[in-house]
């Protein structure tokens, strides 16, 4: 699979480096990990104010935020593997810039047209640098080290959005939603500032030309498909759109596969997945990333909607979760070599699955956050102790001259993931909430019922409208909520308790080696 040659002599391993200076090196580049992260999810918590700034619909408003995530998803490989090729300084260097100019300019952005395409290439930056972070790790790292680096680094990719979206409601909260670009801003200033002066470049010399078919088809593949599931739960999953975007989606998939077992250079050789590692890996990025989602979409409504608390609470309430999330991953390598990756990935799992199980079955509206905390903690633990195995699975199955590819490859899992659990586990509330306030409504003028079928928020807004009736809408309307969470929870732990079984059956081997070429599995 080894078809280059290393370049440079600073791509080699830097088993000589001084582990302070490796410290800086992981600094540099989870600080530009951070920045990509935190402007994923900030812009969620300033929804109300884009709309009433640039005076646009809603529709208009999820394209802004949507945009970033779309481009980053769509150009991740492609510039991953032009990272290896090029320089994955040059690359980091390159998309510190692109990010940071864009971030300005979206702070500073007089018309939506503006924010769309400053939205755009914040993507473009965020691509170059995101998977040029992992990559840096796992081609710098002794390999005796490299587990515990690629530990932190998941620990920020998995709590990091938490911890930026809180600290953007804080900036919408005390001044005004253009200071949510200040933090990227800061965070690129700094890293870049830092690369210069502790990252290593690494170069590959390609043998075959670079494989610009294999990276229109994932881009084409990447767009259509995230663009069909982020569509699916609002516009229905029978609309001519959704249909035709996941149908392009698949083929472009499909297209992808067959090209890229003829071509002699693949982008990504797919033979690979016949790797436990990389394909375990995937399949369980994919999943937790997929529950995890499915989760976060319902706790801000439940915080919000059920408890009412405000964003800036909703946001605080979620620290839990994320911080024992960063906890684990960093603990996960300690694991990992006394239990091997796959009994780490299986016991992070099954902690996800209890997570869910305690968060259907605990939840409650009058027993408030107490309620769900306890499936939240376990949920964190689980989620961090399968997140960094699996990461080192997939970086493991290629080469280190192909560690671009093998970091935006993590990525795109990790998005498309995101982008399942929100497009089928959100669904399941919707129905559940929808079922139940039939039910408990029967009675009341039609007119009323389809209001509050529409969404718990909705509920609360016509219940003042219907006089002593309100009370007991609004009751039934956060009751029904909690009952559509609780069916999205039992599938969730379903799926993680199918996905325990997998691994554990055709989860990576303990000693897998990586980096070096290998083939073990």
């Amino acid at each position: 699979m080894n078809n280059k040659e290393i370049e440079n002599s600073e791509s080699t391993l830097v088993n000589s480096t001084a582990p302070a200076h490796l410290k800086k090196i992981l600094i540099s580049v989870c600080i530009a990990l951070m920045a990509v992260i935190a402007s994923v999810s900030g812009l969620n918590v300033a929804q109300p104010m884009l709309a009433m700034e640039f005076n646009v619909s809603q529709n208009t408003v999820l394209w802004i935020i949507n945009i970033y995530t779309l481009t980053l998803a769509a150009l991740l490989l492609p510039l991953g593997a032009i990272g290896d090729r090029l320089g994955r300084k040059k690359m980091l260097l390159l998309g510190l810039v692109i990010f940071g100019a864009a971030s300005a300019m979206s702070g500073v952005a007089t018309s939506a047209a503006m924010m769309l395409i400053s939205r755009l290439l914040t993507g473009i930056g965020a691509a170059l640098i995101m998977p040029v972070t992992l990559a840096v790790i796992t081609s710098t790292f002794p390999k005796e080290e490299r587990s515990k680096a690629i530990g932190v680094w998941t620990g920020v990719a998995g709590g990091g959005g938490m911890l930026g979206m809180y600290l953007s409601a804080v900036l919408v909260d005390v001044a005004s939603w253009r200071w949510l670009f200040l933090l990227p801003v800061v965070l690129a200033v700094v890293s870049l500032i830092m690369t210069i002066r502790f990252v290593p470049n690494s170069v590959e010399k390609a043998k075959h030309r670079f494989d610009v078919i294999g990276s229109l088809l994932s881009i084409v593949a990447t767009v259509a498909l995230i663009y069909g599931l982020h569509e699916a739960p609002g516009l229905g999953w029978t609309t001519p759109v959704v249909i035709i975007s996941l149908i392009i989606g698949i083929a472009g998939i499909i297209g992808f596969i067959i090209w890229e077992l003829r071509y002699k250079g693949p982008l990504l050789d797919v033979r690979l997945f016949r790797k436990r590692s990389l394909s375990g890996g995937s399949i369980t990025l994919l999943t937790v990333f997929g529950v995890q989602a499915g989760i976060f979409i319902v706790l801000f409504p439940f915080f919000q909607g059920v408890l009412g608390w405000s964003g800036l609470r909703s946001t605080l309430g979620m620290m839990p979760m994320a911080l024992l999330m960063m906890v684990s991953s960093s603990l996960a390598p300690k694991l990992a070599l006394k239990i091997g990756s796959r009994y780490t990935m299986a016991f992070g799992i099954i902690l996800g699955a209890v997570g869910a199980l305690l968060m259907g079955q605990l939840v409650s509206v009058d027993g408030g956050y107490l309620s769900v905390l306890p499936g939240m903690i376990v949920m964190g633990l689980g989620m961090g102790f399968s997140m960094t195995p699996s990461t080192e699975a997939i970086t493991s199955s290629l080469s280190s001259d192909q560690q671009g590819v093998a970091s935006a490859l993590n990525d795109i899992t990790r998005e498309l993931g995101t982008a399942l659990g929100v497009a089928l586990l959100g669904p399941l509330v919707t129905a559940g909430y929808s079922t139940t306030v039939g039910h408990k409504l029967h009675g009341l003028p039609q007119e009323v019922i389809a209001a509050v079928k529409e969404g718990l928020a909705h509920a609360q807004a016509v219940a003042p409208s219907t006089g002593t009736h309100a009370e007991m809408i609004i009751r039934v309307a956060r009751e029904s909520f909690v009952s559509g969470w609780q069916q999205a929870m039992w599938m969730g732990a379903g799926i993680m308790v199918v996905l325990f079984i997998y691994i554990l059956i055709s989860g990576p081997q303990k000693n897998s080696e990586v980096n070096d070429g290998s083939t073990v599995i």
